[in-house]
């Protein structure tokens, strides 16, 4: 009798523990991300680059400036975050002062450059004097998704009678190496 009732017992006490276990179940509790909500639109800040540059035996001085521009239709990425585009103006200066070159660049003067994603999705991030090619002044310019790495490299090319070619750079420079032209010219090439 002594061990049916221990039995019983022991019986009841598994009984027991065994309802107080979880039941177990494939089921994953991921916690939920609150996706952010879009600010108010984002401006690049402004910047100023001034170099002094010999060109064809004289002195000269590149000015480029770049203004986010509330004019310019506002950029939208994925998320449904607004970014300003940007207006870049350059500026070319003799040694006198006096104005040989000003022009202000949009994304819409690189249009042909350009495939349907950059033109609805990208601004003009910036133009940086890259070096002189003889008769040419040589920019570098770009197209990008803003705040990403992903961008179309240009190059801006302004000659000694002031015409500029835009166009798209196939062949970016990846070792720092950019060969320098003869940067001097002849009196004839005069500006």
């Amino acid at each position: 009798m002594k061990i049916v009732r221990l039995l019983s017992v022991l019986l009841s006490v598994l009984t027991v523990a065994g309802c107080g276990q979880k039941k177990k179940t494939d089921d994953i509790i991921v916690p939920t991300v609150e996706v952010q909500k879009p600010q108010a639109p984002i401006r690049m800040q402004p910047y100023d680059q001034t170099k002094d540059v010999v060109w064809l035996g004289k002195n000269y001085q590149v000015a480029i400036q770049r203004m986010a521009d509330d004019s310019l239709k506002m950029v939208t990425d994925e998320t449904g975050q607004q970014f300003v585009d940007n207006r870049i103006s350059l500026r070319i200066l003799r040694s006198d002062g006096s104005v040989f070159f000003r022009r202000a660049f949009t994304k819409a003067d690189f249009d042909a450059q350009l495939d349907d994603d950059y033109r609805e999705t990208g601004i003009l991030e910036g133009i940086v004097f890259d070096r002189v090619d003889g008769k040419q002044l040589v920019f570098a310019g770009s197209v990008s998704h803003p705040q990403t790495d992903e961008y179309i490299p240009l190059v801006i090319t302004v000659s000694n009678f002031g015409e500029t070619t835009l166009k798209r750079d196939d062949q970016m420079d990846t070792s720092g190496n950019v060969p320098v032209s003869d940067a001097q010219g002849s009196e004839e090439d005069e500006l």
